[in-house]
């Protein structure tokens, strides 16, 4: 089950069987600048995976915002969720409401200039 609302993602699941994986997180996100000044998004995803409590905040610039499924899956492992278990990076339809809803809130535009040396 997933639910997206603005500034918040609920995925949970429950393990069918002892070898299942299962989890109830919650990614809350909202515009906000790191100690550089950088505008970006701020998130914190929170819950827990396989019975483990878990809070982890990260900031991701403008330019790198949209990768922030990258950062939920590394997490996700970190946490006990094996990595050839993608269950909770696949929720496709509602990280695109995630996306347009960053796009908007960062006003990002198709074909905005970015600085590629903050991607080396």
């Amino acid at each position: 089950m997933a639910m997206f609302e603005p500034g918040h993602l609920h995925i949970e699941r429950h393990a069918l069987t002892p070898d299942d994986v299962s989890y109830n997180v919650h990614l809350d996100y909202e515009v906000s600048k790191n100690a550089k000044g950088e505008k970006g998004i701020q998130f914190t995803m929170h819950g827990n995976i396989q019975g483990k409590v878990m809070s982890e905040p990260f900031f991701l610039p403008k330019e790198e915002a949209y990768n922030f499924a990258s950062n939920v899956t590394k997490i996700a492992e970190k946490y006990g969720i094996p990595k050839t278990h993608s269950q909770i990076s696949s929720q496709h339809k509602h990280y695109d409401l995630m996306f347009e809803d960053i796009r908007k809130q960062l006003d990002m535009k198709s074909g905005d200039p970015i600085d590629l040396e903050k991607f080396e």
